[in-house]
């Protein structure tokens, strides 16, 4: 099934009690249904708590990033973990990109259950019944394109066994990991522990070794110059390999070199612009993910286009919308959203604008500040003269968008008039 076939039947699934937020009268409508009726987010029906996806700011970044890619020379694989969401792959591969990357083989049978043709695991791949999985996948579809790290000679080992028992026909295209350095992630720490992988690999049938890659935002006490260094390094290794031959068993594919979260894209860009030429073309493919729909914490400070100013900016899509449901005492207020609605791993939830409960206007949150999140209530500290009463909405930005995406099944996106125009399925 193509992915966008499989991503339409999505409009069939029914609306029920296990999606949050959606109205109580659109029971047993389908998705597509209730995404036709255009109902307004704060009038339709909507319970609170109610996160909201903006429709304008998703279309933004996803062009943002295809004209960076584009003009930059880079492959695009932007990272699924942040969303999963087969509605907003479907939109990216349409805005040029190469395929999509997993981190985890589950992420990876979701993707093929929507159709998605390429993918790249951006991990080490030792697990058993995942790899049979895998085998079954690439024997049943020649068109589907599948790639993953290797960082140790056991790794490669059992990843043979395996393949070899289950009667693996097309040989597993996998990259040597370059770790970022000592006390970072996973990876080979030398050069010469990456020759002994890509040695392993060589010894098998059942991979093939196509590139090298790598995850910069690991670089302890990572800085533009010490991320740099670690991309010159992963551009060098790759230039060995290929003067050594190390990829002449994929002379059939482009030569892989692969980087790119969301914190250091312009670095990877800078490098990679000055590969060298190679025995064949290179496929410079970029991994970054979190731009979809971008956030108010952790991105927004460490965006490359903070740095870059005169490539354009990305727009914090993600708005959750939450009721005060108790005004104790003038200092103090609570609404009926906490850790269960909304991320909180590296940063609270920012109050940025309140609609009147009584008469639908919108304001500033001035003098409103989330101090702290229960169960399923944030806490605010209200300074004198903040106006908020019980009834109210609050629309809180937050930080991370991979543990937003993951609190939220079925999430409305949302024009700036307030109109839902559709509803983003998640799988986590």
């Amino acid at each position: 099934m193509t992915a966008h076939r499989a991503v339409a039947a999505l409009a069939d699934e029914l609306v029920d009690h296990r999606f949050k937020a959606l109205p109580p009268d659109a029971e047993g409508l389908t998705v597509g249904a209730l995404a036709a009726q255009r109902r307004n987010l704060f009038t339709g029906g909507f319970t609170t708590p109610v996160l909201a996806l903006s429709a304008e700011s998703v279309e933004h970044n996803l062009a943002l990033l295809q004209t960076y890619t584009e003009r930059h020379g880079l492959a695009f694989a932007p990272h699924g973990k942040t969303s999963m969401s087969p509605q907003l792959f479907a939109r990216q591969l349409d805005h040029g990109a190469w395929g999509i990357t997993a981190a985890v083989p589950h992420q990876a049978r979701v993707y093929r259950a929507y159709g998605i043709q390429r993918i790249f695991l951006a991990n080490e791949l030792v697990d058993a019944p995942a790899l049979r999985w895998l085998a079954g996948e690439l024997d049943r579809d020649p068109e589907f394109r599948f790639l993953c790290y290797v960082d140790s000679v056991r790794g490669v080992e059992l990843m043979d066994e395996t393949l070899r028992e289950a009667g693996a026909t097309r040989p597993v295209d996998v990259v040597v990991e370059l770790g970022a350095g000592e006390g970072a992630r996973t990876g080979a720490r030398t050069e010469a522990d990456c020759a002994a992988v890509a040695d392993a690999v060589a010894a098998t049938s059942t991979l093939r070794l196509v590139g090298v890659a790598g995850y910069e935002g690991e670089v302890p006490d990572a800085s533009g110059e010490r991320v740099r260094q670690w991309l010159h390094r992963l551009v060098a290794l790759a230039v060995a390999f290929d003067r050594e031959g190390r990829f002449a068993a994929a002379a059939d594919e482009d030569i892989v070199i692969s980087a790119g979260g969301s914190a250091w894209f312009d670095a990877v860009a800078d490098v990679f612009a000055d590969i060298p030429e190679l025995s064949r073309p290179v496929l410079k493919l970029l991994r970054s993910g979190a731009y979809v729909s971008h956030d108010d914490g952790r991105y927004r400070h460490v965006t490359p286009f903070n740095r870059i100013p005169e490539e354009g900016a990305l727009q914090p899509a993600f708005r959750l919308w939450a009721q005060i449901v108790s005004r104790p005492t003038p200092e103090q207020a609570f609404l009926n959203a906490g850790k269960r609605d909304a991320a909180y791993d590296l940063d609270l939830p920012q109050a940025q604008v309140v609609r009147s409960g009584r008469d639908g206007t919108v304001r500033p949150a001035q003098g409103i500040t989330v101090d702290r999140l229960s169960d399923q209530h944030a806490w605010l500290c209200t300074e004198p003269g903040a106006e908020l009463e019980v009834g109210d909405w609050v629309g809180m930005g937050l930080s991370h968008p991979c543990t937003s995406f993951d609190k939220w099944q079925l999430i409305p996106l949302v024009e700036e008039d307030g109109t839902v125009t559709d509803l983003i399925r998640t799988f986590f």
